[in-house]
């Protein structure tokens, strides 16, 4: 933990700002720099949100429900049933202000429920609001070692660190390496030691390898499901998510979270609605994300780089050569003009590794291709 001259807590750098020499370097290639450090969506927002956005002006005139409307969480039961053919209830879900602040905030609330235990377990490559939570929440943050196709390995948990576990997260498909966990063997981990399992599903609709899966699939007892529109409808600006699963657990969080005054905006939880109902805007995303996947892989490829596409999300993970990510980083911000992520962003075991989100438009990504001396 970071403390300061008072034993305080001190924010670390945040990690993408630590990149700010790599986009100056690529920014002066002509044309500029193209960002793939960050997975901030970049395409159009699908005309249906936008529509049903621009008319939920009567929404804005009320505190909205901090639990999520009842047509909110109507929506979010009916795409569980339709996309992973999961039967909950409405009194199972419940709103968040995105996935972020539920994921970073959430070992606090679970600390107060439970203060014997004090672990957080979570991937030992991964998301870093994981860890960050666990932190900011007085927790002891206890990575997870990945097996050799980046999946969690259950068998690598001390028993120990088990007994005073307040959750362990999961997330399918993975950030950064794109794998895709047992969930059912994830769930049944937890059952059997009492540890809520936190699943964190929000690149469930741009799953490659087989069907869309989730934690809930397996039984919603001691589960949590926690899911957004960020990415699924390029709504990231509107933070929208919702977490679903454990009915007293669930009770639980939406009951503590009506006091910390956590809310949705009211027309964004219309547009969200709007935003549930409509799966060819997903198809259509899911479809530029493969292609894009698929151009990049093909242009390392071209520099004799490995870069296998992920079983699902939309970024490429891949060994630096000679395990030099930061070299990696500052050749292709020098010669293809693009902005990449290392893997120590996302913990230590991520060393050695570079992630590029593939989150440019098309146009910027033919660019990168120009310069690679594609055609």
């Amino acid at each position: 933990m970071s403390t300061g001259r008072s034993g305080g807590f001190v924010p670390p750098p945040y990690p993408y700002d630590l990149l700010d020499e790599a986009r100056a370097l690529a920014a002066t290639l002509p044309g500029g720099a193209v960002d793939l450090s960050v997975g901030t969506p970049c395409d159009p927002v699908p005309d249906v949100v936008a529509d049903a956005l621009a008319a939920a002006t009567d929404a804005a005139r009320s505190y909205p429900s901090s639990v999520g409307s009842a047509d909110l969480l109507d929506a979010v039961c009916g795409w569980f049933d339709r996309r992973l053919d999961v039967d909950i209830e409405p009194a199972q879900v419940g709103a968040c202000i995105g996935s972020k602040e539920f994921v970073s905030g959430l070992p606090q609330v679970l600390r107060l429920r439970d203060p014997s235990r004090d672990t957080v377990l979570f991937p030992a490559i991964s998301y870093p609001s994981y860890a960050m939570g666990a932190e900011m929440a007085g927790c002891r943050s206890v990575p997870v070692p990945l097996d050799a196709d980046w999946r969690l390995d259950l068998s690598a948990i001390d028993e120990a660190d088990a007994g005073r576990a307040l959750c362990l997260w999961a997330n399918t498909p993975g950030n950064p390496a794109g794998a895709l966990d047992d969930l059912g063997a994830a769930a049944t981990w937890g059952r059997e030691r009492g540890v809520p399992v936190l699943s964190d599903e929000c690149y469930v609709e741009f799953t490659w390898d087989g069907p869309p899966r989730s934690v809930l699939q397996h039984g919603s007892e001691g589960v949590i499901a926690v899911h957004s529109l960020s990415k699924r409808s390029n709504l990231a600006g509107l933070r929208v998510g919702y977490y679903a699963g454990d009915a007293e657990l669930v009770h639980y969080l939406r009951e503590v979270r009506k006091h910390q005054g956590f809310m949705i905006p009211g027309p964004a939880q219309v547009a969200g609605v709007a935003a549930l109902a409509d799966q060819s805007h997903v198809e259509a995303q899911a479809i530029r994300y493969h292609r894009r996947l698929g151009l990049l892989a093909g242009i390392m490829g071209d520099l004799g780089i490995e870069a296998s596409l992920p079983a699902g999300g939309f970024y490429l993970w891949m060994a630096a050569p000679d395990g030099d990510a930061w070299g990696l980083i500052h050749r292709l911000a020098g010669t293809l003009g693009i902005v990449v992520s290392p893997g120590e962003f996302y913990g230590p075991d991520g060393g050695g590794h570079v992630r590029i989100a593939a989150v440019a438009t098309d146009d910027r990504l033919d660019l990168v291709a120009e310069r690679s001396g594609r055609t």
